[in-house]
């Protein structure tokens, strides 16, 4: 018996110093697996050349009187803003697009129809291409501004207008809007480009300056063309002159605009860009000026306040100053915005 347990003894203790060995093998065997995979290097990671930004304000306004002694007019207002960039970048070449859309407006008990606030289209792209000489590269420019529809000056109808429409008064509104027209698709409409030199001495600030800058005014409605100081054109017919107005404007120039751009931190930014253009085919004429500016404060997840103005001076467009009827001066034209609502951000590179 003692021999038989000893022949047990003996094949259990083979048997766990095989095991043993085998494990031992099986931990080797991991051990050089390891460390070849940590001799392989890891993949470089994708370059990524493109930075794609969207960003989505939706704004309401609402006011509510009631027996108030002090007078006013129940009100109701909606804007909308996009605010799209794609921006493109590899060794020394830069490519930067911007598109702006405003829409909105608003309705007021004291007038019977929809008024517009805001309409605008702004679209500007712009190339680089890096010199010997730090901070500055070669660049070239496009942009593009007009607006979505008509928009007009809303005054009250007259005796008349309302007799055309009896028992309709938001139809003689809308009969006095047309009589006072300001602007409308294409009416006007502004597209320049230009080549020239662009410095960026810092990441938040670039000024562009272009020696030979070129485009066209377009001013598609024959009724605005005086408005916008278009080229006038005589012609006689059956023995009488008629002035009409082109509906387009060459212009040769140049342009120096500058961008400047504040990213406080994620939640506050404010961006400005001022741009003057001198037309070489009226040396006569001042500058036209435009400067924007815009400041964005995320006050919660989804909720913003937005403050922007806008500015334009352009010696060849007549103003209505003195509220008189005429158009027939020049001056600074400044619209300014300060809003609260719903916004909604997109981001990615790739």
């Amino acid at each position: 018996m003692k021999k038989v347990f000893s022949l047990i003894s003996m094949a259990m203790m083979a048997a766990w110093t095989v095991s043993a060995q085998d494990t031992q093998d099986a931990v080797a065997e991991a051990a050089a697996a390891l460390s070849a995979a940590e001799d392989v290097p890891e993949a470089a990671p994708k370059p990524k050349y493109w930075n794609t930004t969207l960003l989505t304000n939706i704004n309401f306004g609402q006011s509510w009187l009631s027996h108030w002694a002090a007078g006013g007019y129940n009100t109701v207002s909606l804007t909308g803003n996009i605010d799209a960039s794609t921006n493109y970048a590899k060794d020394k070449m830069i490519w930067t697009n911007r598109l702006q859309l405003d829409y909105g407006g608003m309705y007021s008990a004291d007038k019977p129809i929809f008024q517009k606030t805001k309409d605008r289209i702004y679209f500007e792209s712009k190339w680089g291409y890096e010199t010997p000489i730090r901070h500055l590269s070669y660049s070239a420019f496009l942009d593009f501004k007009t607006q979505f529809g008509d928009n007009f000056d809303y005054k009250a109808p007259t005796d008349q207008q309302f007799a055309n429409h009896p028992g309709d008064e938001p139809a003689a509104w809308r009969e006095a809007a047309k009589d006072n027209l300001k602007s409308g698709l294409f009416s006007p409409a502004y597209i320049n480009m230009g080549i020239g030199i662009l410095w960026t001495p810092a990441p938040w600030f670039s000024l562009n300056v272009a020696p030979i800058a070129g485009g066209v005014v377009i001013v598609s409605n024959p009724t605005l063309r005086d408005t916008y100081g278009m080229d006038p054109l005589r012609y006689d017919t059956d023995g009488a002159t008629v002035l009409e107005y082109k509906a387009f404007r060459p212009e040769l120039g140049a342009q120096i605009k500058a961008d400047a751009s504040w990213v406080i931190n994620d939640n506050f930014s404010y961006t400005t860009q001022v741009a003057a253009f001198y037309n070489y085919l009226k040396p006569t004429v001042e500058p036209r000026i435009t400067w924007d500016n815009k400041v964005f404060w995320k006050l919660a997840r989804f909720f913003a306040l937005t403050l922007s103005t806008n500015l334009i001076y352009d010696p060849l467009v007549k103003l209505d100053i003195n509220r008189d009827g005429v158009a027939s001066e020049k001056g600074v034209q400044f619209k300014e915005f300060l809003e609260f609502g719903f916004t909604y951000t997109i981001a990615h590179q790739h």
